[in-house]
Formats: structure tokens, C-alpha cells, sequence
């Protein structure tokens, strides 16, 4: 019977050579001791801990061993990988704890130092005029009046002698909520305001209602879904267009400077006659028409800008109010406040009124007349 055969010629490879074991761990350990940073660390580990480190390479050759070489040469190069890992951990927790006292000192504040106190944020421009506009009519008298802004049908449409059949009913153009059976929706004009105050306070009444308007428009550079508009009414005994003409005025030179406003024949169901309002380019003031060597990019060089529409109340909407008619009159006008911030400062896109970048605002903001 046979027995193992324990004679084996050995193998030198010089890499599990004891002294060169010693010697790599000893480059180790220096290259761990000098570095000063994550970063230098991170570069130490790769190189003598990482897969193509010497000590990673010297592992793999214990298999070129003989079986009886080869548990003294695992030892001897496990031990040695333990010793750097080791002395990678305890340097990682220097440096690490090294770099946290530095970002600390550098970001200390001394909080009794004194302070410039800047303003973290701005008024959105559409506020701005918003409140721009409530001052210049409680100025003369005028309440500001406020409303829901999802709506009954009867009060977006009926009230203001919108037909079943008008096109704003339809889905494209006005947000209804669902089920539409119900007969409720996003309102598409500040006007049911007014309705509202009719029917809760009576007349006379001068009131303006500025605040958010819904439409199915698109989102674009010169149309929102979500926009703000203001309106105004004015309903009392012997009230006329001349009024109109009169208030309208007041409030563009308020708004534009010393400017002028002119009326175009228009069409609206809640009011008649009814107008379209034209205001003077308080730019070039009509000098440019007709004058391509000098154009005027705000009014497009026609001399005038579009603002809002205008009229006398229709008498169907003061008698669906309860008002009599025979006794009393009004007009009434809108404007859409985003187009008017627009034009007034030369916003070239309305998309930006909604994206929140405070340096819009406050560049708007430093522009305003």
C-alpha cells in the first residue's frame, strides 16, 4: 500500500518572497502616512490595495505554489493586506475628521458682525400693478371687490347675457369642472364680481375687481391658461359713456404717463354700445408711424396699443341684478393686467411670468414707470 508523496521540488516565486512582502507593505504604509487629503487617500488605496496593487498580485500567485507552500505564504501576505487596510481605516478617520474642523472654521459665522440687510425676494410685477391699480381707484372713491374664482354657470354666462349658444360656453375655450352636468367652472372674466356685488350690496356701486382668469389657451409666449385681469363698474343715476371716457382716461395717464386713449366700435354682449380702448404708445407717442427710419418696437410703429374693452352696461344685466333700469345706468371695462405689465415694461414672453425666476421680477420691478 502507497502513501502521499510528500516530495515536492519547490517553486520560487519572488513575489511571496517574505522580504518583498515586508518591502511593499512598508511603501504602504508611507504612501498612506503622506497623504494629506480624501482625494491623495483615495488615490493610495487604488494603488496598493486595489485589484493590480502588488499585494493583490502576490495573493494570486500562492496558487503557482506547492499545497504544502502555500498556507504559509496565505498567512504571510494576509497578514500583510491586514495591516494596510488597517492603516487605511485609522488614516481615512484623520483626514476625514481633519477636513470636517477645516470646513468648519472656514464657514464659521460670526453672527455679532453687522448685517446689510437685501431683500431675499420681490413683488411679482402682476402684483406690483395689482396694487398699482386698486390705489389709483380707491384714490377716487372706487372699492376693490373680490369674488370665487370657480364659478356657477349662471354667473359666468347668464348674468352677463351670454346666450346658451355663445361660443365661450364651449370646451375649448372656457375650463369646466367635472361633471360638467353641474354647471360649474373656472371663471373666464373677473365680471361675475360684479354680479355679486350687485346682488348682495344694491346700487350705486363703483367697484373694481382685479384677480386670476382661467382659459383653454395655449401656453405660449403670448397666451396663458392662467391669467389676471382687472374690470371695473360703475352703475348710479345718469351715469353715461362720457364717464367711461372720463375714468378711462384718468387711469391710463396713470398707468402710461401723459398719454391719450382713443374708442373703436366694438361688440360685447354685457355691454352697448360697447368699445375697444386703444391707448397712445407712451413711447413714441404716434411719432413713428409712417417713419421706418425711426421704429418703435412697443407699438409696433402704428402709433397705438390695445388695452382692454369698454362700454355701458347692457340693461339686461343690471334687470338680471334686479336693477331698475329706468332709474339707473353703468359702464363697465376690462383689461388683461399681464398683457399691460407686457407692454408697459417690454416683457418679451408671457411664460416668464409664471416660471418664479426672481431676477425677472426684480428686473421688471427696477423698469417700472
Amino acid at each position: 500500500m502507497s502513501g502521499p508523496n510528500t516530495n515536492y521540488d519547490p517553486v520560487q516565486v519572488s513575489a511571496l518572497d517574505a522580504e518583498q512582502i515586508e518591502a511593499r507593505v512598508a511603501e504602504a504604509l508611507a504612501a498612506i502616512a503622506d497623504a494629506s487629503s480624501t482625494a491623495e487617500l483615495k488615490q493610495v488605496r487604488i494603488a496598493h490595495t486595489g485589484d493590480r496593487s502588488p499585494l493583490a498580485l502576490a495573493n494570486r500567485e500562492i496558487g503557482a505554489l506547492p499545497p504544502a507552500a502555500r498556507k504559509d505564504a496565505g498567512r504571510r501576505v494576509g497578514s500583510a493586506r491586514g495591516t494596510v487596510n488597517k492603516a487605511l481605516a485609522a488614516r481615512t478617520a484623520e483626514i476625514a475628521e481633519a477636513e470636517l474642523q477645516a470646513s468648519l472654521a472656514a464657514e464659521t459665522v460670526d453672527v455679532t458682525l453687522p448685517v446689510d440687510e437685501h431683500p431675499q425676494g420681490a413683488l411679482h410685477p402682476v402684483t406690483a400693478l395689482i396694487d398699482m391699480v386698486s390705489d389709483i381707484f380707491t384714490s377716487m372713491g372706487w372699492e376693490v371687490a373680490e369674488g370665487p374664482e370657480c364659478e356657477s354657470e349662471w354667473f359666468n354666462f347668464d348674468a352677463l347675457n351670454l346666450g346658451t349658444d355663445h361660443p365661450a360656453r364651449a370646451l375649448q375655450d372656457t375650463l369646466w369642472i367635472d361633471p360638467v352636468s353641474d354647471g360649474k367652472c373656472l371663471r373666464t372674466a373677473t365680471s361675475p364680481v360684479q354680479i355679486h356685488t350687485m346682488l348682495s350690496r344694491g346700487v350705486p356701486v363703483r367697484i373694481i375687481s382685479p384677480g386670476k382668469v382661467f382659459r383653454a389657451d395655449e401656453y405660449d409666449a403670448t397666451h396663458l391658461p392662467v391669467f389676471h385681469q382687472v374690470e371695473g363698474l360703475c352703475v348710479d343715476k345718469g351715469i353715461s359713456m362720457a364717464h367711461l371716457r372720463g375714468t378711462l382716461n384718468h387711469f391710463a395717464r396713470a398707468v402710461f404717463g401723459d398719454v391719450k386713449t382713443r374708442f373703436r366700435p366694438h361688440y360685447f354682449p354685457f355691454t352697448e354700445p360697447s368699445a375697444e380702448v386703444d391707448v397712445e404708445c407712451f413711447v413714441c407717442h404716434g411719432e413713428s408711424v409712417g417713419h421706418p427710419e425711426r421704429p418703435c418696437r412697443t407699438c409696433r410703429s402704428e402709433g397705438w396699443i390695445e388695452w382692454g374693452g369698454c362700454g355701458v352696461v347692457n340693461p339686461r344685466v343690471l334687470a338680471a341684478c334686479g336693477v331698475d333700469t329706468d332709474v339707473y345706468s353703468g359702464f363697465a371695462f376690462g383689461m388683461g393686467l399681464d398683457r399691460t405689465v407686457m407692454v408697459r415694461n417690454n416683457a418679451p414672453d408671457l411664460r416668464e411670468f409664471v416660471e418664479g425666476d426672481i431676477r425677472f421680477s426684480r428686473s421688471l420691478l427696477g423698469g417700472a414707470r
